[in-house]
């Protein structure tokens, strides 16, 4: 079964992920870190992908780009870009792809930036790559792009080196690249790690705001709840390689069923409360994807589990339309009842 952000109309979707399954070869044995994670995402839309650190959610979305390390993983179901399939094709086609079409943001601009190059190399080097601009073209396309994204005296900073800018003008130079020659989907994974929370802000608001301008789709990948509320069209959850829940987001947020998902929100700090209130913490660790549990993966963790969901998985179900999830004792009031003895 997939998850599908639909358009308006019966266009086929831009993006079909169906089965995939990622693992790597460690000296322990295999390492399941994505299991059979099906969603399709239609022009124009927004998919958040939400989890902790460990989740697989980065795996997956460096699998939809082609960029996992082929010698140690094993990539086993199907990717489509525009009906074409690209999971596992040569590093040729995924070069014909990577910048016109399909783009990503990455989680830390330090690491991602050449710290040698100035950032209008770095910006114009894909226009004259993959559009063959020349380089008067491409250097004022990349002056409009920095105007774009919102970074200040652009001619100045043409010329400076990554380590001139600051944490949330990096980050800004990262979307000017990803967005350099227009893809019509953009992966941005993690995009707001290590700024501050006015930053985060901007860079989320300025990524819709492109998104909207230029009708991308767009992946958001997260361990926030909070950064997807309100950007999104639809989210799915993510726990030790398999998604546990996914709906529409409003659907999400006013009924969500998985306790994992319920325990991400609680997480979450919260404006109303007063100053030095205590963050509540999801108790335990996420399992060993090495040595996977028989049952339900977190059930070691979830306050409602009973024995039932140390033996068996429960599989992903579409439990009203739009709305699956996986959980053997939904949060309903009823189950919580019966968890809890009442």
């Amino acid at each position: 079964m997939s998850t599908t952000v639909a358009g308006d109309g019966a266009a086929p979707p831009l993006l079909e992920v169906e089965g995939l399954n990622v693992s790597f070869a460690t000296s322990r044995g295999p390492l399941h870190a994505v299991q059979d994670v099906s969603l399709s995402l239609a022009q124009g839309k927004t998919l958040g992908i939400v989890g902790e650190s460990g989740s697989g959610k980065t795996v997956l979305s460096r699998a939809i780009m082609g960029l996992l390390p082929r010698a140690s993983s094993t990539q086993t179901g199907s990717v489509r870009y525009h009906g074409q399939e690209i999971l596992n094709a040569p590093n040729d086609e995924l070069r014909k792809l990577w910048s016109t079409h399909i783009a990503m943001v990455f989680q830390d601009p330090m690491t991602s930036l050449n710290p040698v190059q100035r950032i209008g190399h770095q910006i114009s080097e894909p226009l004259k790559v993959h559009l063959k601009l020349p380089k008067g073209e491409a250097k004022e396309t990349a002056l409009s792009l920095l105007m774009q994204v919102g970074i200040p005296s652009p001619v100045e900073r043409y010329e400076n080196y990554p380590a001139q800018l600051s944490g949330g003008m990096r980050q800004r130079v990262m979307i000017a690249i990803a967005l350099a020659c227009a893809p019509r989907l953009l992966l941005a994974d993690e995009p707001t790690t290590g700024l501050d929370v006015t930053v985060q802000a901007q860079i989320l608001d300025l990524l819709g705001k492109l998104q909207h301008d230029r009708d991308m789709a767009m992946i958001l990948v997260t361990h926030d709840l909070g950064v997807v509320a309100t950007r999104t069209d639809e989210i799915i959850v993510m726990y030790a390689g398999n998604v546990v829940e996914r709906a529409p987001t409003k659907v999400l947020f006013k009924s969500m069923a998985m306790p994992y998902t319920e325990a991400l929100l609680n997480s979450m700090p919260r404006i109303a409360n007063p100053s030095h209130t205590r963050l509540s913490a999801i108790e335990g660790r996420p399992p060993d994807l090495l040595h996977a549990p028989a049952g339900c993966p977190f059930a070691p963790r979830c306050p409602y589990a009973q024995e039932k969901c140390t033996r068996e998985k429960p599989p992903l179900v579409e439990q009203a339309p739009g709305h699956s999830y996986a959980c053997w004792y939904p949060l309903t009031a009823e189950n919580r009842a019966v968890a809890v003895g009442v």
